[in-house]
């Protein structure tokens, strides 16, 4: 009987020692993320005349890390860097003519066009206001973070083929350098919702015009994002 109650005593003080140290290990836990997320990318506020065709997608891979502002650390900030590449098919066609960069609406009844589409590359720079309902122990979860993306553009293309012929420029001045924007992720544990919301042009540039009007077109991008501790 004396043995059990050691032995009883020695098991309580093993695991008040395992939870003391579970509760250090853990009171600066930080939910720093890998993060990927795939993307149907449309253009906002288009010019009269364009639309899409096809499917227009984005791919973004990144990481951010995570600075929780509270006691219970279910409130923080993220700051993060990434990688982003999107393309839009659509009926502007970005010709180069007689040195010249042109953008006109495509007329379907005058030319039978295959492929038209323009892409970018970007190293972008989110940042996250973050609510969750984690802890250090408990790993599915809901979450809604929002914020503004920052974004350069590192390369852009644009490819066009035709029964007339086909062209494929590339580091076109016209587009924006710099891109920015609001940002949504909602969801549970790794699925979850994820809206951008371009604020500036895609285009900006004197050549950037149609009929005299410039391309105020933004970006809206619709999808999923995947966190990955």
């Amino acid at each position: 009987m004396f043995l059990y109650f050691v032995s009883l005593g020695i098991l309580v003080m093993s695991q008040n020692n395992n939870n003391a140290d579970n509760v250090e290990l853990y009171k600066d836990y930080r939910e720093d993320q890998f993060y990927a997320s795939v993307t149907y990318n449309l253009l906002n506020n288009r010019p009269n005349g364009v639309s899409q065709n096809g499917f227009s997608s984005g791919f973004h891979l990144g990481f951010i890390r995570d600075m929780p502002i509270n006691k219970r650390r279910n409130l923080a900030i993220g700051l993060g860097l990434g990688l982003s590449s999107n393309s839009y098919n659509q009926n502007i066609s970005i010709l180069e003519i007689d040195d010249a960069i042109i953008f006109n609406i495509i007329d379907e009844r005058e030319i039978n066009v295959s492929k038209n589409k323009f892409t970018s590359y970007l190293v972008e720079f989110p940042l996250e206001f973050r609510w969750r309902t984690s802890s250090a122990s408990q790993y599915n979860f809901w979450r809604i973070y929002t914020g503004f993306k920052l974004g350069y553009v590192l390369y852009n293309s644009a490819k066009f083929k035709s029964d007339n012929g086909n062209q494929t420029l590339s580091n076109i001045d016209d587009f924006d350098k710099i891109q920015y924007g609001l940002t949504l992720s909602v969801g549970y544990d790794t699925w979850n919702f994820h809206l951008y919301y371009g604020l500036n042009p895609i285009f900006n540039g004197d050549n950037a015009v149609i009929n005299d009007n410039a391309i105020d077109t933004t970006a809206l991008k619709i999808g999923l994002m995947f966190y990955i501790l």
